[in-house]
């Protein structure tokens, strides 16, 4: 086997473990906006258009943020800021008052993983 088979095949095992993770926490989050760049999950966003001469420009401000990216050691943060004159969708996955369909202890079960005792009383 060459390197550059071991090179595809670790490759491949890391997007199998991020679409396993995206379907994991897909109903903790009530947004999921894609962008030409990249995947976010959020559970509040607040969009700015501010129209240009030739195109429009948006802003998005996100918190509680999960973002589709193999390569990062942790894909949860707290915030998350995009600029963007592209293309963009926003869908909105659950409405304001509706409660998360999954727990942080069933997503825990579901990835067979433990929760410390302190966030299993949340």
């Amino acid at each position: 086997m060459s390197h550059l088979d071991e090179l595809d095949e670790f490759e491949a095992k890391l997007e199998l473990e991020l679409k396993r993770e995206y379907t994991a926490v897909f109903g903790l989050f009530r947004y999921c906006i894609l962008t030409q760049d990249a995947t976010y999950l959020c559970n509040r966003l607040d969009l700015k258009v501010a129209p240009q001469a030739s195109y429009p420009f948006f802003h998005l401000q996100m918190e509680d943020v999960w973002v589709w990216d193999k390569n990062r050691p942790t894909r949860m943060i707290p915030r998350a800021e995009v600029y963007t004159s592209g293309d963009m969708t926003v869908e909105e996955l659950r409405g304001e008052g509706d409660e998360p369909k999954l727990t942080a202890q069933t997503l825990a079960d579901r990835i067979g993983e433990s929760l410390p005792d302190d966030e299993e009383a949340l």
